[in-house]
């Protein structure tokens, strides 16, 4: 069976951005001038889904708005003549058809999936979290549908894990079946580091059968007294195989301030309007020796190299 429909859990409260996120979702923030969760949807349009479920919550009413048709503005742009602009604000709101569940209150992503079974039924879906932008020519959720179509089973995104950020992560222990994929053996969500089974870290995106609903249901709270979608991947696999594959693209974290930042500067570098400019401005910046930026660096070398130098003392002394 195809792969037709998805969930975009979107009800989360986007803690690490406020007070921004205070009265806007952290879906809305802008890469540039798209908002982040159009780069998630667009994905799952060019991976060839048609029945698109986003899981909303309370303070979430601008996504709703973002998709949908804005007569007032068309009116005034038409009476602009303002034609490529327009043609923007129309594509946006016929990109695909979405509908809307509402969470009551944030309860955990495996409770966000939940909420979406009515509407699934019995049927493989897709799931894309809202905080990843992956870029890639071959969409990483059209990437895990092959996979599915070859083996049948719910396959899950993963990609190597720094250290420090493991525990951040569902963390699998996986046994390589073919390249890039694993037999999933098990899944730690948010281990600390010296307790986790490997590396390789799930990222928001999955494809599932339709089991993994009672399987959530079975494994109840777990971490933060929540319900842990990781938890009911857990509960699935002891059923039937589930497949993790190392997707092929370049990965955004934009719920990171970090990652948000890395997203705007590579995308600007990517608009062929912004490209030459932003290179400029960086420049100047690596360049002078009195912006902040440039001294706040040239600190951090100094402290890297009195670290290597301790570092390198010791192991003289130890040996």
């Amino acid at each position: 069976m195809s792969v037709k429909k998805a969930i975009i859990p979107a009800a989360g409260l986007g803690t690490r951005f406020l007070p921004a996120t205070k009265s806007m979702p952290k879906e809305m923030l802008p890469i540039i001038d798209t908002p982040v969760i159009q780069y998630v949807v667009e994905e799952a349009i060019n991976s060839g889904i048609e029945d698109l479920i986003i899981i909303t919550g309370r303070g979430k009413k601008a996504i709703e708005d973002y998709f949908d048709d804005s007569p007032e503005l068309e009116m005034h742009l038409a009476n602009k003549k303002n034609t490529e602009m327009l043609n923007l604000v129309r594509d946006v709101s016929s990109l695909v058809d979405i509908h809307y569940i509402r969470q009551k209150e944030p309860n955990g992503l495996g409770d966000a999936i939940l909420r979406a079974k009515k509407h699934i039924g019995n049927e493989p879906f897709a799931v894309l979290l809202g905080d990843d932008i992956i870029m890639n020519g071959k969409p990483c959720t059209a990437q895990l549908i092959d996979q599915f179509e070859k083996y049948g089973r719910s396959t899950i995104a993963v990609e190597e894990v720094p250290y420090d950020k493991l525990s951040s992560y569902g963390i699998i222990k996986g046994k390589p079946v073919a390249d890039s994929l694993y037999v999933l053996e098990d899944i730690v969500e948010k281990p600390a580091p010296e307790k986790a089974p490997s590396n390789i870290g799930a990222i928001g995106r999955y494809v599932f059968t339709p089991e993994i609903f009672d399987c959530i249901k079975e494994a109840g709270p777990g971490v933060g007294n929540e319900i842990q979608l990781t938890d009911g991947i857990r509960v699935l696999s002891k059923t039937q195989k589930v497949y993790a594959y190392e997707f092929k693209g370049k990965r955004f974290d934009t719920g990171d301030k970090l990652g948000y930042i890395k997203a705007t500067i590579d995308f600007a570098l990517e608009n062929k309007d912004l490209k030459d400019d932003v290179l400029e401005y960086l420049g100047k910046v690596l360049s002078s020796e009195d912006t902040p930026f440039r001294k706040m660096l040239f600190e951090g070398m100094k402290q890297k190299d009195a670290l290597t130098k301790i570092e390198s003392e010791t192991f003289e002394v130890e040996n």
